[in-house]
């Protein structure tokens, strides 16, 4: 598809995509959504936690975090209140060890975790109860619902029509390489902290994850990657890693229409991660590179109300 030209602008008092990315993160307030949370078991002995906000709609929207985020990240509750306004339900998932107990058994998640989607989109249609359902990606998660749609191709369940994906890491290579960088030293702190914190948890029950390592001396995501979710996860090796998940390389098989927004200043993200050329040979992947909007970002006006992405995926939804 042509690239989409976009025309969202930040807040002039906003000064570039790192405070694009950090005040509404921190900042951010979403009142009135009040979830109902429901567990269900995976095939390997495991569970994983749906948040559902549920209104009586005939439609439902499944919502993906990003990296060691959640369902209450402000990205993900105005998203679900946006949408709950318009006349979807929505169902937010948490990934493996991120609802705020540690998962069963010794793998957490990964950038590909497709099969974990599976499972929450197979429970969401046994309740019989949606007509029509979409997904919508943040960061990492929209990296796994490409991974998705891909593998899935043409058998996708009939009622799945359209995915929206924002801020997606195209290359995960190249967007660990670029989060090592001294500029972004500030998130990848950030999440090296939480996902220690959750080695340790684990070697508690697994004391073989551990073995003859250091994690206080695991110094990037390219070495935690390399360590830990690697092998952890059956990849031959990190490298393997990141071509096998990395969403640019799943676009041309993806046969659904979806979105994808990256904003030109994220700092997450290198110029390259952008699957320009993928996006241009696809016949359903659009791509949306806004100027502004940092990492999840996507301010309207102020911190709080409703943000332009949320707008936006309401526009593409909505469109025949």
């Amino acid at each position: 598809m042509p690239l989409l030209p976009s025309s969202y602008k930040a807040p002039l008092w906003i000064p570039g995509g790192h405070a694009e990315t950090i005040i509404p993160n921190l900042f951010r307030s979403v009142e009135g959504i009040h979830y109902t949370r429901e567990r269900i078991a995976t095939q390997d002995g495991d569970f994983i936690d749906l948040d559902w906000s549920c209104k009586g709609h005939a439609r439902l929207a499944i919502l993906a975090h990003g990296l060691e985020g959640n369902t209450e990240r402000p990205y993900m509750l105005g998203m679900v209140k946006t949408l709950n306004a318009a006349g979807w339900d929505t169902l937010s998932w948490n990934f493996r060890s991120c609802s705020g107990e540690s998962n069963k058994v010794a793998q957490l998640y990964h950038a590909g975790s497709s099969e974990d989607l599976s499972c929450v989109i197979a429970y969401a249609l046994k309740t019989g109860l949606y007509k029509e359902i979409i997904l919508i990606g943040f960061s990492l998660g929209g990296n796994i619902i490409l991974k998705y749609l891909s593998e899935q191709n043409s058998h996708l369940p009939s009622p799945l029509t359209k995915a929206v994906v924002f801020s997606v890491p195209g290359d995960l290579l190249l967007c660990v390489q670029e989060l090592g960088l001294m500029e972004n030293r500030i998130y990848l702190n950030l999440f090296l902290e939480t996902l220690k914190v959750k080695l340790m948890e684990k070697a508690k029950l697994f004391p073989h994850l551990l073995q003859g390592v250091d994690p206080s001396h695991i110094a990037n995501l390219f070495e935690f990657d390399k360590i830990f979710t690697a092998p952890l996860h059956g990849f031959k090796d990190v490298h393997h890693y990141y071509e096998e998940c990395s969403a640019k390389n799943h676009i041309p098989n993806i046969r659904i229409p979806v979105l994808m927004i990256n904003a030109q200043n994220d700092p997450f993200l290198n110029p390259a991660c952008f699957p320009i050329h993928e996006c241009i040979a696809s016949s359903y992947v659009y791509l949306e590179a806004p100027l502004h909007g940092g990492h999840l970002g996507f301010m309207k006006k102020g911190i709080n109300g409703i943000y332009w992405s949320e707008e936006r995926t309401l526009d593409f939804l909505e469109a025949s």
